[in-house]
């Protein structure tokens, strides 16, 4: 699994607007916001997190923007349910549908769903055979 995983955004505001209820929908929480970055949990670890924020890392060149190449990124969700309810929050927060929630597949149940950067965020429950 990961330790952390960062990505760049166009408005800090705005991407907040959209993750923190969405999220919330799966159990996890911003941890801190500091300027123009944010930090987001499950619980109460410290790790794995997500970081975003406006500023580009500094190990990023001046070649790379926010969604130059948009990505993928799938969080576990607890139940069908769990993935409905991150559907309609994103939608009600900015997101844009992207594969309404549904099987994709004998035991994989998901929702997908374009952040205010065009990246494409996923909620599935892997449901026991």
């Amino acid at each position: 699994m990961f330790d952390h995983f960062g990505f760049v955004v166009r408005d800090l505001v705005e991407s907040l607007r959209f993750y923190e209820p969405t999220l919330a929908s799966l159990g996890l929480r911003i941890a801190e916001r500091q300027g123009n970055e944010a930090v987001i949990i499950s619980g109460e670890a410290e790790f794995p997190f997500i970081w975003m924020g406006t500023p580009n890392p500094r190990f990023w060149t001046e070649e790379h923007y926010a969604a130059q190449s948009p990505f993928h990124l799938a969080f576990s969700a607890s139940s069908r349910e769990a993935v409905v309810a991150f559907y309609q929050a994103g939608l009600r927060h900015g997101g844009k549908d992207n594969g309404a929630p549904g099987a994709r597949g004998s035991r994989y149940y998901a929702a997908y769903l374009l952040d205010p950067d065009g990246n494409n965020v996923e909620a599935v429950v892997r449901e026991a055979s």
